[in-house]
């Protein structure tokens, strides 16, 4: 299928303009005037960097003995919790004024052996008041001293852009079109997930595209969410504090009378790792092989840009709507860093998942479908589950490779599952 077509940027003379605000289809001859529309900064919303390592036994039982205190380690005051096991972590330290959260200990590894133990989550104000290397080197300093033998295992990244002036439509659902399996409309008052922390509000729509375990979008009315989680106030000064880069001339860009809704971009680590191991330097034809938040963060742009042609929005078949074409051509995303996006071309490394791996992914399932049945784990919990999973990728892969949906998959699980408990009764 051929990629869509962008509307063309017309001016005032009856020419094309790179800069224009209005476009126009070349095929129907309809304009759209998104002169209105006001850009309040693409930034990075959400980093969570993984690290490989061993805890040493002393720290982590002084962390169990500190659960539901405040507790001073690395010259830190933290808040210990422990994290649900769906997180893959044991523990958790959180300071919410510095900005961070600290997940520890996986629970799928012993913790003497060296393994993903650390997961780092920096909040937006953390992001903002750090360069990309600084808070890089913040996350590197305190995980030398939580693990030993500790190295950098890839980051995830969430890019947002808010705006003014333009709405989702009616037929949004209808107009995107995207590889993404799940889509999801929230209408009315729902439960929307902002790292670990539920926001409950309503009155208009919120959209989600893709699944948590590789690229999302978010389409959502900031405005009610930063006031349902009492971040209003901190959100309308990052807001006025920008002007529109691309309207010098306005005096006033952002309007309090006017909602703002996000747009976001969501990389789960395993994407990233995927754009390191497939993306090419133009010039030296070397992987950029990134591994760090701050290796990752002159990269930015390719992805963003990535995300809104992996995504695509668009007015008729064929032809992408005017507000995706201003998106992708005229927003950078603020870091201040210089962007190389322009030298390196972006591509997803994907592990193929024929041969061995595919005999592995058989032999797993067919295990997998015993203990459900002998642990009495329902079709459906166990596929979440399943889903959930960072080996997921690997196994929708494989019953791809086989002309396998996810419905399909889910089906297969439920008739094996369902077979194995009448042949063979629990006991298995």
């Amino acid at each position: 299928m051929a990629a869509p077509i962008d509307q063309v940027r017309i001016s005032s003379l009856a020419g094309t303009d790179d800069f224009s605000r209005v476009f126009l289809d070349p095929h129907q001859l309809t304009q759209t005037d998104l002169s209105g529309v006001r850009l309040l900064g693409c930034r990075v919303d959400t980093v969570r960097q993984l690290y490989r390592g061993s805890v040493p036994a002393e720290l982590l039982e002084q962390i169990g003995g500190a659960v539901g205190l405040i507790a001073d380690y690395f010259g830190i005051k933290w808040h210990v919790g422990r994290v649900g096991r769906d997180s893959g972590y044991q523990f958790k330290l959180q300071n919410n004024d510095l900005g961070l959260v600290v997940l520890l200990k996986n629970h799928n590894v012993k913790a003497h052996d060296v393994g993903p133990h650390l997961k780092f989550e920096a909040s937006p104000h953390l992001i903002a008041s750090h360069s990309p290397q600084a808070l890089q080197q913040l996350m590197d300093g305190l995980a030398g001293e939580i693990l030993t033998d500790c190295q950098p295992n890839q980051c995830a990244v969430h890019l947002a852009l808010d705006f003014q002036g333009w709405n989702p439509p009616a037929d949004l659902m209808a107009r995107m079109h995207c590889r993404a399996r799940a889509q999801r409309e929230f209408t009315g008052v729902e439960r929307i997930e902002f790292d670990e922390r539920a926001a409950v509000y309503g009155r208009g729509k919120s959209f989600l595209f893709g699944s948590a375990g590789g690229v999302q979008l978010a389409l959502y009315n900031k405005t009610d969410q930063a006031r349902a989680i009492d971040k209003l106030d901190y959100w309308q000064s990052v807001w006025r504090g920008l002007d529109n880069p691309l309207d010098p001339d306005c005096e006033q860009n952002y309007d309090p009378k006017v909602p703002v809704w996000r747009l976001e971009l969501r990389y789960h680590h395993s994407v990233v790792d995927q754009f390191a191991q497939g993306s090419v330097n133009i010039q030296t034809g070397e992987l950029i092989d990134t591994r760090t938040y701050s290796e990752i963060s002159a990269h930015l742009d390719g992805l963003w840009r990535y995300g809104l042609t992996a995504f695509k929005l668009l007015s008729r078949p064929g032809v992408y709507d005017a507000f995706w074409t201003l998106l992708r051509e005229d927003v950078t995303v603020m870091v201040p860093v210089e962007s190389l996006s322009d030298e390196v071309e972006y591509k997803r490394y994907y592990k193929t998942s024929s041969g061995f791996t595919g005999k592995n992914v058989e032999l797993f399932m067919g295990n997998f479908v015993s203990l459900l049945a002998r642990e009495r784990v329902g079709a459906k919990k166990a596929f979440d589950r399943l889903q959930e999973w960072e080996c997921w990728p690997v196994i929708r892969d494989h019953f791809a490779d086989k002309g396998m949906t996810e419905r399909d998959v889910y089906k297969w699980l439920k008739d094996k599952l369902a077979e194995r408990t009448v042949r063979w009764g629990r006991a298995v």
